[in-house]
Protein backbone atom coordinates (compact mmCIF):
# COMPACT_ATOMS: atom_id res chain seq x y z
CA UNK A 1 0.00 0.00 0.00
CA UNK A 2 1.38 3.26 -0.85
CA UNK A 3 2.20 5.53 2.16
CA UNK A 4 0.45 9.00 2.29
CA UNK A 5 3.25 12.05 1.54
CA UNK A 6 4.49 13.04 5.16
CA UNK A 7 3.61 16.94 6.63
CA UNK A 8 6.00 18.90 5.08
CA UNK A 9 6.47 21.28 9.06
CA UNK A 10 7.60 17.98 10.34
CA UNK A 11 9.94 17.14 7.85
CA UNK A 12 11.62 20.78 7.67
CA UNK A 13 12.66 19.66 11.76
CA UNK A 14 14.63 16.62 10.93
CA UNK A 15 18.45 16.75 10.15
CA UNK A 16 19.54 15.65 6.57
CA UNK A 17 20.99 12.29 7.70
CA UNK A 18 17.22 11.53 9.40
CA UNK A 19 15.32 12.34 5.63
CA UNK A 20 16.74 9.22 4.20
CA UNK A 21 15.08 7.21 7.07
CA UNK A 22 12.02 4.84 5.50
CA UNK A 23 8.90 6.63 6.72
CA UNK A 24 6.43 5.56 9.23
CA UNK A 25 3.07 4.45 8.28
CA UNK A 26 0.51 7.17 9.86
CA UNK A 27 -2.20 5.91 7.76
CA UNK A 28 -5.52 5.51 9.72
CA UNK A 29 -4.03 7.13 13.39
CA UNK A 30 -4.50 10.86 13.08
CA UNK A 31 -7.53 10.84 15.59
CA UNK A 32 -6.52 8.33 18.02
CA UNK A 33 -5.39 9.25 21.45
CA UNK A 34 -1.69 9.49 21.85
CA UNK A 35 -1.28 7.01 25.01
CA UNK A 36 -3.84 4.51 22.95
CA UNK A 37 -1.40 3.83 20.61
CA UNK A 38 2.01 1.85 21.13
CA UNK A 39 3.77 0.07 18.39
CA UNK A 40 4.51 -2.97 20.35
CA UNK A 41 2.58 -4.48 22.96
CA UNK A 42 4.59 -5.02 26.85
CA UNK A 43 5.21 -9.07 25.81
CA UNK A 44 7.51 -8.40 23.04
CA UNK A 45 11.03 -8.68 24.18
CA UNK A 46 13.09 -7.65 21.25
CA UNK A 47 15.11 -4.19 20.70
CA UNK A 48 12.47 -1.30 20.80
CA UNK A 49 12.84 1.43 17.80
CA UNK A 50 12.80 4.96 18.57
CA UNK A 51 9.94 7.05 17.92
CA UNK A 52 10.75 10.25 15.14
CA UNK A 53 8.27 12.28 16.59
CA UNK A 54 7.04 12.82 20.31
CA UNK A 55 3.33 11.19 20.06
CA UNK A 56 2.56 13.49 23.49
CA UNK A 57 3.62 16.78 22.34
CA UNK A 58 1.69 16.67 19.13
CA UNK A 59 -1.47 15.59 20.94
CA UNK A 60 -1.00 18.94 22.53
CA UNK A 61 -0.47 20.58 19.31
CA UNK A 62 3.16 21.69 20.30
CA UNK A 63 5.98 21.81 17.44
CA UNK A 64 8.01 18.38 17.80
CA UNK A 65 11.79 18.44 18.43
CA UNK A 66 13.23 15.64 16.29
CA UNK A 67 16.23 13.76 18.10
CA UNK A 68 19.68 13.96 17.15
CA UNK A 69 20.27 11.50 14.43
CA UNK A 70 22.28 9.25 16.48
CA UNK A 71 19.36 8.34 18.19
CA UNK A 72 17.31 7.76 15.16
CA UNK A 73 16.79 3.91 14.52
CA UNK A 74 15.05 3.11 11.09
CA UNK A 75 12.41 0.68 11.08
CA UNK A 76 12.57 -1.94 8.88
CA UNK A 77 11.71 -1.46 5.11
CA UNK A 78 8.47 -2.51 4.33
CA UNK A 79 8.26 -5.94 2.00
CA UNK A 80 5.90 -5.74 -0.60
CA UNK A 81 2.52 -6.46 -0.23
CA UNK A 82 0.98 -9.63 -2.61
CA UNK A 83 -1.43 -9.26 -5.78
CA UNK A 84 -4.19 -10.67 -3.58
CA UNK A 85 -3.59 -8.91 -0.40
CA UNK A 86 -7.06 -8.72 0.96
CA UNK A 87 -7.23 -12.83 1.69
CA UNK A 88 -8.51 -12.08 5.11
CA UNK A 89 -11.91 -10.75 6.45
CA UNK A 90 -9.82 -9.08 9.02
CA UNK A 91 -8.46 -6.45 7.00
CA UNK A 92 -4.88 -5.31 7.72
CA UNK A 93 -5.04 -2.02 6.93
CA UNK A 94 -6.33 0.12 9.96
CA UNK A 95 -9.74 2.26 9.45
CA UNK A 96 -9.22 5.72 9.59
CA UNK A 97 -10.16 7.82 12.67
CA UNK A 98 -12.53 10.32 12.43
CA UNK A 99 -11.13 13.49 12.39
CA UNK A 100 -10.95 16.06 14.79
CA UNK A 101 -13.83 19.06 14.48
CA UNK A 102 -12.88 21.27 12.39
CA UNK A 103 -10.55 20.11 10.19
CA UNK A 104 -11.19 18.31 7.17
CA UNK A 105 -11.35 14.42 7.30
CA UNK A 106 -8.00 12.76 5.71
CA UNK A 107 -8.85 11.44 2.23
CA UNK A 108 -8.41 7.08 2.24
CA UNK A 109 -5.71 5.86 0.47
CA UNK A 110 -5.98 3.92 -2.43
CA UNK A 111 -5.92 0.03 -1.62
CA UNK A 112 -2.74 -2.10 -3.80
CA UNK A 113 -4.92 -5.06 -5.66
CA UNK A 114 -8.97 -4.86 -6.86
CA UNK A 115 -11.87 -5.14 -4.78
CA UNK A 116 -13.64 -8.63 -4.12
CA UNK A 117 -16.90 -9.45 -3.72
CA UNK A 118 -17.83 -11.22 -0.13
CA UNK A 119 -21.08 -13.06 0.32
CA UNK A 120 -22.17 -13.22 3.53
CA UNK A 121 -23.81 -16.19 5.55
CA UNK A 122 -26.64 -15.56 7.44
CA UNK A 123 -24.75 -16.46 10.99
CA UNK A 124 -22.25 -13.19 9.99
CA UNK A 125 -25.25 -10.93 9.85
CA UNK A 126 -26.74 -12.64 13.23
CA UNK A 127 -22.96 -12.46 15.09
CA UNK A 128 -22.27 -8.68 14.40
CA UNK A 129 -25.41 -6.62 13.24
CA UNK A 130 -22.54 -4.02 11.98
CA UNK A 131 -20.84 -6.41 9.63
CA UNK A 132 -21.86 -5.06 6.54
CA UNK A 133 -19.38 -1.95 6.88
CA UNK A 134 -16.40 -3.91 7.75
CA UNK A 135 -15.25 -4.64 4.28
CA UNK A 136 -13.47 -1.42 3.80
CA UNK A 137 -13.64 -0.80 0.09
CA UNK A 138 -14.93 -4.33 -0.78
CA UNK A 139 -18.20 -5.06 -2.47
CA UNK A 140 -21.05 -7.34 -0.16
CA UNK A 141 -23.55 -9.81 -2.03
CA UNK A 142 -26.89 -10.96 0.00
CA UNK A 143 -28.47 -14.33 -1.61
CA UNK A 144 -32.14 -14.13 -1.49
CA UNK A 145 -32.13 -17.06 1.13
CA UNK A 146 -30.14 -15.18 3.73
CA UNK A 147 -32.72 -12.85 3.61
CA UNK A 148 -35.43 -15.46 4.33
CA UNK A 149 -33.81 -17.12 7.04
CA UNK A 150 -33.38 -13.19 8.56
CA UNK A 151 -36.71 -13.18 8.29
CA UNK A 152 -37.30 -16.40 10.36
CA UNK A 153 -34.89 -15.41 13.25
CA UNK A 154 -36.17 -12.12 14.14
CA UNK A 155 -39.05 -13.08 16.80
CA UNK A 156 -38.49 -13.24 20.07
CA UNK A 157 -36.34 -11.75 22.69
CA UNK A 158 -32.72 -13.37 22.92
CA UNK A 159 -29.62 -11.60 21.29
CA UNK A 160 -29.56 -13.34 17.97
CA UNK A 161 -33.16 -12.13 17.21
CA UNK A 162 -31.92 -8.88 18.36
CA UNK A 163 -29.30 -8.89 15.99
CA UNK A 164 -31.41 -9.90 13.15
CA UNK A 165 -34.30 -7.16 13.62
CA UNK A 166 -31.14 -4.27 13.79
CA UNK A 167 -29.64 -5.99 10.60
CA UNK A 168 -33.16 -5.58 8.77
CA UNK A 169 -33.62 -2.17 9.90
CA UNK A 170 -29.87 -1.60 8.57
CA UNK A 171 -30.31 -3.38 4.87
CA UNK A 172 -34.40 -0.92 5.02
CA UNK A 173 -32.11 2.10 5.51
CA UNK A 174 -29.56 1.74 2.90
CA UNK A 175 -32.38 0.17 0.65
CA UNK A 176 -34.20 3.57 1.45
CA UNK A 177 -31.39 5.99 1.18
CA UNK A 178 -31.96 8.90 -1.35
CA UNK A 179 -30.83 7.60 -5.09
CA UNK A 180 -30.35 4.33 -3.84
CA UNK A 181 -30.53 1.82 -6.78
CA UNK A 182 -30.45 -2.21 -5.40
CA UNK A 183 -29.62 -3.20 -9.49
CA UNK A 184 -26.76 -0.85 -9.38
CA UNK A 185 -25.62 -1.57 -5.59
CA UNK A 186 -26.62 0.47 -2.87
CA UNK A 187 -23.47 2.13 -1.48
CA UNK A 188 -22.79 1.44 2.06
CA UNK A 189 -21.17 5.05 2.70
CA UNK A 190 -24.59 6.35 2.32
CA UNK A 191 -25.76 6.05 6.40
CA UNK A 192 -22.73 7.44 7.61
CA UNK A 193 -20.41 5.07 7.64
CA UNK A 194 -17.34 6.95 5.95
CA UNK A 195 -14.99 3.72 6.68
CA UNK A 196 -17.12 1.34 4.09
CA UNK A 197 -16.43 2.51 0.17
CA UNK A 198 -18.04 -0.65 -0.96
CA UNK A 199 -21.42 -1.43 -2.70
CA UNK A 200 -23.85 -3.66 -1.46
CA UNK A 201 -25.47 -6.27 -3.75
CA UNK A 202 -29.01 -8.35 -3.23
CA UNK A 203 -29.97 -11.32 -5.82
CA UNK A 204 -32.30 -9.99 -8.04
CA UNK A 205 -32.38 -13.07 -10.63
CA UNK A 206 -31.57 -16.35 -10.83
CA UNK A 207 -28.01 -17.95 -10.44
CA UNK A 208 -27.16 -20.91 -12.74
CA UNK A 209 -25.04 -23.24 -11.05
CA UNK A 210 -24.78 -27.27 -10.24
CA UNK A 211 -23.74 -28.62 -7.56
CA UNK A 212 -22.68 -32.65 -6.75
CA UNK A 213 -26.01 -34.53 -6.18
CA UNK A 214 -25.06 -35.71 -2.89
CA UNK A 215 -25.64 -32.33 -1.39
CA UNK A 216 -29.42 -32.35 -1.27
CA UNK A 217 -30.92 -28.76 -3.00
CA UNK A 218 -33.40 -27.74 -0.58
CA UNK A 219 -30.77 -27.00 2.38
CA UNK A 220 -29.96 -23.45 2.71
CA UNK A 221 -26.61 -24.08 3.28
CA UNK A 222 -26.39 -25.61 -0.02
CA UNK A 223 -27.92 -22.80 -2.14
CA UNK A 224 -25.44 -20.30 -0.70
CA UNK A 225 -22.94 -22.46 -1.87
CA UNK A 226 -24.72 -22.53 -5.33
CA UNK A 227 -25.08 -18.96 -5.34
CA UNK A 228 -21.39 -18.24 -4.69
CA UNK A 229 -20.05 -20.71 -7.23
CA UNK A 230 -22.20 -18.84 -9.68
CA UNK A 231 -20.83 -15.58 -9.11
CA UNK A 232 -17.35 -16.75 -9.11
CA UNK A 233 -18.11 -18.12 -12.54
CA UNK A 234 -19.79 -14.95 -13.56
CA UNK A 235 -17.27 -12.44 -12.02
CA UNK A 236 -14.33 -14.99 -13.68
CA UNK A 237 -13.83 -12.44 -16.44
CA UNK A 238 -13.90 -8.86 -17.34
CA UNK A 239 -17.62 -7.80 -18.57
CA UNK A 240 -19.17 -4.33 -19.75
CA UNK A 241 -19.72 -2.33 -16.74
CA UNK A 242 -18.13 -5.02 -14.56
CA UNK A 243 -14.62 -5.54 -13.87
CA UNK A 244 -13.28 -9.00 -12.70
CA UNK A 245 -13.10 -9.83 -8.38
CA UNK A 246 -12.84 -12.44 -6.51
CA UNK A 247 -14.98 -14.11 -4.93
CA UNK A 248 -15.05 -15.60 -0.65
CA UNK A 249 -17.54 -17.07 1.03
CA UNK A 250 -17.91 -15.39 5.02
CA UNK A 251 -19.07 -17.70 7.32
CA UNK A 252 -19.04 -18.51 11.30
CA UNK A 253 -20.02 -22.36 10.27
CA UNK A 254 -17.03 -23.97 10.24
CA UNK A 255 -18.59 -26.97 8.60
CA UNK A 256 -19.63 -24.62 5.97
CA UNK A 257 -16.52 -23.23 5.06
CA UNK A 258 -15.23 -26.64 4.90
CA UNK A 259 -17.86 -27.52 2.01
CA UNK A 260 -17.07 -24.50 0.29
CA UNK A 261 -13.17 -25.21 0.35
CA UNK A 262 -14.13 -29.08 -0.80
CA UNK A 263 -15.80 -27.51 -3.92
CA UNK A 264 -13.00 -25.44 -4.74
CA UNK A 265 -14.81 -22.19 -3.77
CA UNK A 266 -12.70 -19.44 -1.51
CA UNK A 267 -14.33 -19.20 2.20
CA UNK A 268 -13.00 -17.45 5.11
CA UNK A 269 -14.13 -16.81 8.91
CA UNK A 270 -15.34 -13.37 10.08
CA UNK A 271 -12.70 -12.23 12.36
CA UNK A 272 -13.37 -8.33 12.95
CA UNK A 273 -15.13 -9.30 16.53
CA UNK A 274 -11.85 -10.11 17.35
CA UNK A 275 -9.99 -7.90 19.59
CA UNK A 276 -6.50 -9.56 19.39
CA UNK A 277 -5.56 -12.45 16.85
CA UNK A 278 -3.50 -13.89 19.41
CA UNK A 279 -4.38 -14.14 23.23
CA UNK A 280 -0.04 -13.84 23.49
CA UNK A 281 -0.26 -10.16 22.62
CA UNK A 282 -2.78 -9.38 25.30
CA UNK A 283 -1.76 -6.44 27.42
CA UNK A 284 -0.14 -8.28 30.90
CA UNK A 285 0.03 -4.78 32.50
CA UNK A 286 3.46 -5.24 33.90
CA UNK A 287 6.77 -4.60 32.18
CA UNK A 288 10.32 -5.92 33.50
CA UNK A 289 13.14 -3.15 33.32
CA UNK A 290 16.89 -4.11 31.08
CA UNK A 291 19.48 -5.00 33.22
CA UNK A 292 21.52 -2.38 32.08
CA UNK A 293 18.36 0.55 33.05
CA UNK A 294 20.15 2.08 36.10
CA UNK A 295 23.34 2.70 34.16
CA UNK A 296 21.64 4.27 31.00
CA UNK A 297 19.44 6.38 33.40
CA UNK A 298 22.25 7.14 35.77
CA UNK A 299 23.02 11.03 34.30
CA UNK A 300 19.27 11.82 33.51
CA UNK A 301 17.09 10.35 36.29
CA UNK A 302 15.66 12.49 38.84
CA UNK A 303 13.97 11.23 42.25
CA UNK A 304 12.27 12.36 45.24
CA UNK A 305 10.57 11.27 48.31
CA UNK A 306 6.69 12.09 49.16
CA UNK A 307 5.48 10.22 52.32
CA UNK A 308 7.00 6.39 52.14
CA UNK A 309 6.78 6.55 48.33
CA UNK A 310 9.77 7.04 46.32
CA UNK A 311 9.26 8.76 42.55
CA UNK A 312 11.51 8.37 39.72
CA UNK A 313 11.30 10.49 36.59
CA UNK A 314 13.13 8.69 33.81
CA UNK A 315 13.06 8.87 29.92
CA UNK A 316 15.10 7.30 26.61
CA UNK A 317 13.70 4.60 24.52
CA UNK A 318 11.54 2.49 26.84
CA UNK A 319 9.36 5.85 27.35
CA UNK A 320 7.32 5.53 24.32
CA UNK A 321 6.28 1.99 25.50
CA UNK A 322 4.99 2.63 28.67
CA UNK A 323 1.18 3.14 29.83
CA UNK A 324 -0.48 5.16 32.89
CA UNK A 325 -0.80 2.70 36.07
CA UNK A 326 1.64 0.02 34.30
CA UNK A 327 3.83 -1.62 36.42
CA UNK A 328 7.67 -2.17 36.52
CA UNK A 329 9.75 -4.10 38.08
CA UNK A 330 13.87 -4.42 38.17
CA UNK A 331 15.66 -7.57 39.34
CA UNK A 332 18.68 -8.44 39.31
CA UNK A 333 21.10 -10.66 41.29
CA UNK A 334 23.34 -8.53 43.78
CA UNK A 335 21.26 -5.64 43.31
CA UNK A 336 18.24 -4.12 45.18
CA UNK A 337 14.76 -4.82 43.72
CA UNK A 338 12.69 -2.17 42.28
CA UNK A 339 8.91 -2.36 42.01
CA UNK A 340 6.90 1.27 40.91
CA UNK A 341 3.99 1.97 38.88
CA UNK A 342 3.60 4.61 35.90
CA UNK A 343 1.60 7.91 37.79
CA UNK A 344 2.51 9.91 34.47
CA UNK A 345 3.70 10.28 30.80
CA UNK A 346 4.68 13.51 29.89
CA UNK A 347 6.64 14.74 26.69
CA UNK A 348 9.82 12.61 26.79
CA UNK A 349 9.71 11.50 30.58
CA UNK A 350 7.45 9.03 32.77
CA UNK A 351 7.05 9.12 36.31
CA UNK A 352 7.29 5.84 38.71
CA UNK A 353 6.01 5.54 42.01
CA UNK A 354 7.09 2.55 44.45
CA UNK A 355 4.81 0.46 45.52
CA UNK A 356 3.11 -0.27 48.95
CA UNK A 357 3.92 -3.70 50.06
CA UNK A 358 1.32 -5.91 50.83
CA UNK A 359 3.49 -9.12 51.53
CA UNK A 360 4.60 -7.61 54.96
CA UNK A 361 2.43 -8.51 58.17
CA UNK A 362 2.01 -5.00 58.54
CA UNK A 363 -0.15 -4.28 55.56
CA UNK A 364 -1.96 -7.07 55.30
CA UNK A 365 -5.67 -6.70 54.17
CA UNK A 366 -8.40 -8.07 55.68
CA UNK A 367 -6.06 -10.71 57.19
CA UNK A 368 -4.69 -11.47 53.32
CA UNK A 369 -0.99 -10.49 52.46
CA UNK A 370 0.37 -11.43 49.10
CA UNK A 371 2.96 -13.74 48.24
CA UNK A 372 4.34 -12.81 45.07
CA UNK A 373 5.23 -9.64 42.88
CA UNK A 374 1.88 -10.13 40.84
CA UNK A 375 -0.15 -10.06 43.92
CA UNK A 376 1.21 -6.83 44.91
CA UNK A 377 1.16 -5.23 42.17
CA UNK A 378 -2.65 -6.13 41.91
CA UNK A 379 -3.34 -5.39 45.80
CA UNK A 380 -2.23 -1.72 44.80
CA UNK A 381 -4.92 -1.22 42.43
CA UNK A 382 -7.60 -3.18 44.26
CA UNK A 383 -6.59 -0.41 47.13
CA UNK A 384 -6.31 2.39 45.25
CA UNK A 385 -9.11 4.75 45.70
CA UNK A 386 -7.92 6.56 42.10
CA UNK A 387 -8.48 3.65 39.89
CA UNK A 388 -12.16 2.86 40.00
CA UNK A 389 -11.66 0.13 37.22
CA UNK A 390 -9.31 -3.10 37.51
CA UNK A 391 -8.72 -6.28 35.41
CA UNK A 392 -7.24 -8.92 36.59
CA UNK A 393 -6.72 -12.26 34.55
CA UNK A 394 -5.07 -15.46 35.79
CA UNK A 395 -4.96 -19.84 36.13
CA UNK A 396 -7.02 -20.74 38.46
CA UNK A 397 -5.84 -20.36 41.73
CA UNK A 398 -3.54 -17.29 41.49
CA UNK A 399 -5.97 -15.36 43.66
CA UNK A 400 -7.91 -13.11 41.96
CA UNK A 401 -11.46 -13.38 43.85
CA UNK A 402 -9.66 -13.60 47.50
CA UNK A 403 -7.73 -10.39 46.77
CA UNK A 404 -10.59 -8.58 45.66
CA UNK A 405 -12.83 -9.43 48.31
CA UNK A 406 -10.23 -8.62 51.23
CA UNK A 407 -9.69 -5.53 49.72
CA UNK A 408 -13.44 -4.92 49.42
CA UNK A 409 -14.22 -5.58 52.85
CA UNK A 410 -11.47 -3.46 54.42
CA UNK A 411 -12.38 -0.30 52.18
CA UNK A 412 -16.41 -1.38 52.92
CA UNK A 413 -16.02 -1.97 56.51
CA UNK A 414 -12.80 -0.21 57.67
CA UNK A 415 -12.66 2.77 55.46
CA UNK A 416 -16.09 3.70 55.13
CA UNK A 417 -15.12 4.32 51.52
CA UNK A 418 -17.76 2.57 49.91
CA UNK A 419 -21.14 1.49 50.87
CA UNK A 420 -21.55 -2.27 50.18
CA UNK A 421 -20.03 -5.08 47.80
CA UNK A 422 -22.33 -5.90 44.62
CA UNK A 423 -20.66 -9.53 43.32
CA UNK A 424 -22.18 -10.95 40.15
CA UNK A 425 -20.85 -13.25 37.23
CA UNK A 426 -22.03 -15.02 33.91
CA UNK A 427 -23.49 -18.01 34.78
CA UNK A 428 -22.65 -20.22 31.82
CA UNK A 429 -22.47 -24.18 32.84
CA UNK A 430 -19.54 -26.15 32.58
CA UNK A 431 -21.50 -29.33 32.11
CA UNK A 432 -25.45 -29.98 31.32
CA UNK A 433 -27.82 -27.07 32.77
CA UNK A 434 -29.41 -27.99 36.14
CA UNK A 435 -32.69 -26.49 35.33
CA UNK A 436 -34.69 -23.98 37.09
CA UNK A 437 -33.51 -23.05 40.51
CA UNK A 438 -36.26 -21.51 43.15
CA UNK A 439 -36.27 -19.26 45.72
CA UNK A 440 -35.26 -15.16 45.46
CA UNK A 441 -32.64 -13.72 43.16
CA UNK A 442 -30.03 -14.66 45.60
CA UNK A 443 -31.01 -17.54 46.49
CA UNK A 444 -31.36 -18.18 42.65
CA UNK A 445 -27.77 -16.52 42.22
CA UNK A 446 -26.47 -19.30 45.04
CA UNK A 447 -25.04 -22.49 43.41
CA UNK A 448 -23.12 -20.19 40.91
CA UNK A 449 -21.33 -18.30 44.12
CA UNK A 450 -19.57 -21.26 45.97
CA UNK A 451 -16.57 -19.41 44.80
CA UNK A 452 -17.95 -16.75 47.25
CA UNK A 453 -18.73 -18.86 50.02
CA UNK A 454 -14.95 -20.52 49.84
CA UNK A 455 -13.14 -17.45 50.25
CA UNK A 456 -15.40 -15.90 52.86
CA UNK A 457 -15.03 -18.88 54.69
CA UNK A 458 -11.08 -18.39 54.93
CA UNK A 459 -11.72 -14.48 55.56
CA UNK A 460 -14.07 -15.16 58.53
CA UNK A 461 -11.95 -17.46 60.28
CA UNK A 462 -8.80 -14.43 59.95
CA UNK A 463 -6.49 -17.34 60.38
CA UNK A 464 -3.99 -15.93 58.01
CA UNK A 465 -1.80 -13.37 60.94
CA UNK A 466 -5.19 -11.98 62.05
CA UNK A 467 -8.04 -9.92 60.50
CA UNK A 468 -7.78 -6.71 62.72
CA UNK A 469 -10.21 -5.44 64.80
CA UNK A 470 -12.92 -5.46 62.89
CA UNK A 471 -12.21 -9.02 61.78
CA UNK A 472 -12.24 -9.94 65.03
CA UNK A 473 -15.46 -8.71 66.01
CA UNK A 474 -17.24 -9.07 62.82
CA UNK A 475 -19.99 -12.04 62.13
CA UNK A 476 -20.63 -14.21 59.27
CA UNK A 477 -23.27 -12.30 59.02
CA UNK A 478 -22.56 -9.01 59.72
CA UNK A 479 -19.96 -10.00 56.22
CA UNK A 480 -22.86 -11.54 54.44
CA UNK A 481 -25.08 -8.06 55.04
CA UNK A 482 -22.57 -6.10 53.18
CA UNK A 483 -22.47 -8.60 50.19
CA UNK A 484 -25.49 -8.54 47.69
CA UNK A 485 -25.64 -11.07 45.11
CA UNK A 486 -27.04 -9.88 41.83
CA UNK A 487 -28.12 -11.16 38.25
CA UNK A 488 -26.78 -9.60 35.42
CA UNK A 489 -29.80 -10.53 33.54
CA UNK A 490 -31.40 -7.21 35.32
CA UNK A 491 -28.62 -4.96 35.20
CA UNK A 492 -30.19 -3.22 32.44
CA UNK A 493 -31.08 0.65 33.37
CA UNK A 494 -29.52 0.61 36.96
CA UNK A 495 -26.83 2.95 38.16
CA UNK A 496 -24.60 1.88 41.31
CA UNK A 497 -23.38 4.48 43.90
CA UNK A 498 -20.77 3.89 45.92
CA UNK A 499 -20.58 0.40 45.19
CA UNK A 500 -17.66 -1.56 45.17
CA UNK A 501 -18.82 -4.27 42.14
CA UNK A 502 -16.98 -7.41 41.55
CA UNK A 503 -17.42 -9.22 38.32
CA UNK A 504 -16.32 -13.10 38.80
CA UNK A 505 -15.90 -14.95 35.26
CA UNK A 506 -15.60 -12.13 33.17
CA UNK A 507 -14.07 -14.47 30.66
CA UNK A 508 -17.63 -15.48 29.40
CA UNK A 509 -19.04 -12.13 28.89
CA UNK A 510 -19.53 -10.70 25.22
CA UNK A 511 -17.69 -7.44 25.11
CA UNK A 512 -21.83 -6.18 24.45
CA UNK A 513 -22.80 -7.11 28.08
CA UNK A 514 -19.60 -6.38 29.51
CA UNK A 515 -20.39 -2.94 28.20
CA UNK A 516 -23.71 -2.93 29.95
CA UNK A 517 -22.03 -4.03 33.04
CA UNK A 518 -19.20 -1.42 33.02
CA UNK A 519 -21.91 1.74 32.27
CA UNK A 520 -23.97 0.80 35.53
CA UNK A 521 -21.03 2.41 37.52
CA UNK A 522 -22.22 5.81 39.28
CA UNK A 523 -20.42 8.48 41.10
CA UNK A 524 -17.66 6.28 43.65
CA UNK A 525 -18.22 3.11 42.40
CA UNK A 526 -15.18 0.58 41.56
CA UNK A 527 -15.59 -2.42 39.10
CA UNK A 528 -13.26 -5.47 39.60
CA UNK A 529 -13.75 -8.06 36.56
CA UNK A 530 -11.58 -11.21 37.27
CA UNK A 531 -11.15 -13.96 35.03
CA UNK A 532 -8.84 -16.71 33.36
CA UNK A 533 -9.31 -16.36 29.56
CA UNK A 534 -8.06 -19.81 29.55
CA UNK A 535 -11.09 -21.40 30.81
CA UNK A 536 -14.10 -20.29 28.77
CA UNK A 537 -17.61 -21.90 28.54
CA UNK A 538 -19.95 -19.67 26.31
CA UNK A 539 -20.17 -20.94 22.90
CA UNK A 540 -18.83 -19.30 19.77
CA UNK A 541 -16.48 -17.24 22.32
CA UNK A 542 -12.78 -17.56 21.48
CA UNK A 543 -9.53 -15.33 24.01
CA UNK A 544 -9.73 -12.65 21.07
CA UNK A 545 -13.30 -12.48 21.16
CA UNK A 546 -14.45 -12.32 24.78
CA UNK A 547 -15.37 -9.09 26.65
CA UNK A 548 -12.74 -9.55 29.12
CA UNK A 549 -9.63 -9.33 26.72
CA UNK A 550 -12.04 -6.32 24.87
CA UNK A 551 -12.10 -4.41 28.22
CA UNK A 552 -8.10 -5.16 28.67
CA UNK A 553 -7.48 -3.69 25.45
CA UNK A 554 -9.60 -0.45 25.86
CA UNK A 555 -8.61 0.21 29.21
CA UNK A 556 -5.11 0.07 28.95
CA UNK A 557 -3.57 3.34 29.87
CA UNK A 558 -6.44 5.03 31.21
CA UNK A 559 -5.36 7.05 34.21
CA UNK A 560 -7.99 5.72 36.08
CA UNK A 561 -8.02 2.07 35.10
CA UNK A 562 -5.55 -0.82 35.44
CA UNK A 563 -4.86 -4.34 34.80
CA UNK A 564 -2.39 -7.00 35.44
CA UNK A 565 -1.76 -10.81 34.74
CA UNK A 566 -1.29 -12.84 37.70
CA UNK A 567 1.28 -15.56 36.86
CA UNK A 568 1.46 -17.70 39.79
CA UNK A 569 -0.58 -19.99 40.85
CA UNK A 570 -1.06 -19.82 45.36
CA UNK A 571 -3.90 -22.61 46.05
CA UNK A 572 -1.51 -25.90 46.02
CA UNK A 573 0.70 -27.75 44.66
CA UNK A 574 -2.08 -29.74 43.19
CA UNK A 575 -3.74 -27.18 41.68
CA UNK A 576 -0.50 -25.83 40.42
CA UNK A 577 1.02 -28.81 38.64
CA UNK A 578 -2.84 -29.41 36.80
CA UNK A 579 -2.93 -26.33 35.59
CA UNK A 580 0.34 -27.03 33.49
CA UNK A 581 0.27 -30.24 32.80
CA UNK A 582 -3.68 -30.76 32.05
Amino acid sequence: MPLPPAPTKRAALLSPDAHDAPARSSHGRSGRRSSDRRHDESGSNGPQPLELFDRHATEGGGIVEAPPPAQLKAPAAPQPAPQNNRAEVRLSTPVPAAAPQGQPRPKRAKQVGPAKLFVLDTNVLLHDPMCLFRFEEHDIFLPMIVLEELDGHKKGTTEVARNGRQTSRTLDALAGAQGADIAKGLKLDTTGHREAGGKLFFQTSPLDYSLPTSLPQGKADNQILGVVQALRDLYAQDAPGRPKQEVVLVSKDINMRVKARALGLAADDYQNDKTLEDGDLLYAGSLPLPADFWTRQSKTIESWQSGSNTFYRISGPIVPNLYINQFVYFEAAGEPSMYARVTEIRDKTAVLKTLKDYGSAKNAVWGVNTRNREQNFAMNLLMDPEVDFVTLTGTAGTGKTLMALASGLTQVLDDRRYTEIIMTRATVSVGEDIGFLPGTEEEKMGPWMGALDDNLEFLAKGDSGGAGEWGRAATNELIRSRIKIKSMNFMRGRTFLNKYVIIDEAQNLTPKQMKTLITRAGPGTKIICMGNLAQIDTPYLTEGSSGLTFAVDKFKGWPHGGHITLARGERSRLADFASEVL
